[in-house]
């Protein structure tokens, strides 16, 4: 007898959503915590060169400073985006793997990395 993967329950009121892999809620799921870890392994693996750009799209017009590519994740990361807010003195945000800082700080965040013994390239404009 085949069984087809995309069947299956999807919600329980007393669970709420489930996972439709190993048919746990969400909160219990182990299959997705794997696949998440290994996600998160794989990212912060990247190619080892940090990159720093600044975007404006969909912030109205406003410019950010964007720091990708850090072989961090987690504490370490949230840690090195609070140093590098400190350093360049404006706020900012973790999102994604990504630290985004409010305000054109491209050269200051080029310095400060390079001083954190990252290897550091300047993208962009």
């Amino acid at each position: 007898m085949r069984q087809s993967n995309s069947g299956g329950l999807v919600y329980s009121t007393e669970a709420g959503r489930m996972c439709p892999v190993c048919r746990q809620a969400l909160s219990a799921c182990t299959c997705r915590a794997k696949a998440n870890a290994a996600a998160a392994d794989a990212l912060a693996r990247g190619d080892g060169t940090v990159r720093v750009g600044r975007e404006t799209g969909g912030r109205g017009g406003k410019v950010v400073s964007v720091v990708r590519g850090v072989p961090l994740s987690g504490e370490p990361l949230a840690a090195l985006a609070k140093r590098l807010r400190n350093g360049c003195g404006c706020g900012g945000t973790v999102k994604d793997g990504v630290i985004e800082l409010q305000g054109e700080h491209r050269d200051r965040l080029v310095a400060l990395l390079t001083a954190e013994g990252f290897r550091v390239k300047r993208v962009g404009g």
